[in-house]
């Protein structure tokens, strides 16, 4: 026991349990619903690596797990092995980098193993928004002019070119919901049905909370 805590604490395992202790806590984080397992994906891309395809945190994790294992061996074969304590610091760094490299390559086989499993996340759309209801931020929207506010799934907000269509002759008018007599001012409510990629923005209606029958209707 002695013997496996001084290699512990002994370079270059030290290095990775220093590591080792922030994985653990990130994880503890995770299970206590504080943080996100793929909070790190949009900072990081391990594609370059041969690590892409799973969540940053995941590919991490486990590389930094099997290069602690790693150099905790290697710190104890290197002890049992006579060398004076010169050529010892030498290999000590040997162990670092070859402890390191085999858990690269331990950790880029199980990502290529297991990489189907984590279903690749399409990216963002503006399409997202259609259906969802918005707080209109100008004076007023018209078939010209007009912005709002949007919250997205994730709870950050976005502002979005509106236009409603009731300027609009019958003829030119897109399908959606008819256009009504309420305004759409500032502060005001209004639903999102339809996207112009074109002009890209958004066609907007009058929405009333009162009127919602709700999800279970």
């Amino acid at each position: 026991m002695d013997e496996f805590l001084s290699a512990a604490i002994g370079f270059p395992a030290v290095i990775f349990g220093a590591a080792l202790v922030v994985i653990i806590c990130f994880w503890l984080l995770v299970l206590a619903g504080a943080a996100d397992h793929d909070s790190f994906d949009a900072d990081l891309d391990t594609g370059p690596v041969g690590l892409g395809g799973v969540p940053v945190s995941v590919s991490v994790s486990l590389l930094i797990v099997f290069a602690w294992f790693g150099s905790l061996t290697g710190t104890v074969l290197l002890r049992h092995s006579g060398t004076d304590s010169a050529t010892r610091a030498v290999l000590a760094v040997a162990v670092l980098a070859g402890s390191l490299l085999a858990a690269w390559a331990a950790v880029r086989l199980l990502v290529h193993r297991f990489r189907r499993f984590f279903p690749a996340q399409p990216p963002p759309s503006r399409l997202d928004f259609v259906g969802s209801v918005c707080t209109i931020r100008t004076g007023t929207v018209t078939a010209t002019f007009g912005q709002a506010e949007v919250v997205s799934r994730d709870g950050s907000t976005a502002i979005v070119q509106v236009r409603r269509a009731e300027s609009l002759p019958s003829s030119s008018r897109p399908p959606g919901p008819a256009a009504e007599d309420a305004p759409l001012a500032t502060g005001g409510s209004g639903l999102l049905y339809a996207y112009d990629e074109d002009g890209e923005f958004f066609w907007v209606a009058p929405y009333d909370a009162a009127l919602d029958p709700g999800p279970n209707s």
